[in-house]
């Protein structure tokens, strides 16, 4: 074979490399959806006394999909994410150490392995129609999503 012969191989061969490595994924970091859901409580019986008033918004559940060992979650509202430079999260939850892997927690409940960022502060109430957006970090993951509390019907 002549030297243009080998020439249009290698470049055959590294053209078709680089088709493989943009169209296969084999380098893509894996990918975490982060989801919310608001579900009604379940009633309480007739005869058990609530001993605080009920929230105004239905109990939200968030998960990814797959397990986290979270470093850090807090939950804003957009209306400070707009105008305010520096916004005060509504809840903060921290780890200093290892914390155990979790797919689902609930708002304002406490999350296994991690405590407040603020040592004794708990979740503000959650209003309904507002938006929020909830802010996780793991070592390896950093993600935001919004959601928008359910009023709750009495």
């Amino acid at each position: 074979m002549t030297r243009k012969n080998w020439i249009l191989v290698a470049l055959a061969l590294l053209l078709g490399a680089f088709s493989l490595y943009l169209n296969k994924d084999w380098f893509a970091t894996d990918t975490i959806q982060i989801f919310s859901r608001s579900r009604p409580p379940r009633p309480m019986p007739a005869n058990r006394k609530r001993a605080e008033p009920a929230p105004a918004v239905n109990p939200i559940t968030f998960g990814f999909s797959r397990n986290l060992k979270l470093t850090a979650l807090k939950v804003i509202p957009v209306s400070d994410i707009e105008t305010n430079r520096y916004p005060h999260p509504i809840w903060h939850l921290v780890s200093d150490s290892n914390s155990v892997p979790v797919k689902e927690f609930m708002y304002g409940y406490p999350v296994q392995g991690m405590h407040p960022a603020v040592k004794g502060a708990t979740a503000y109430p959650l209003e309904p129609g507002a938006k929020y957006r909830l802010f996780v970090e793991s070592a390896d993951f950093k993600g935001g999503h919004e959601f928008i509390p359910v009023a709750r019907k009495q």
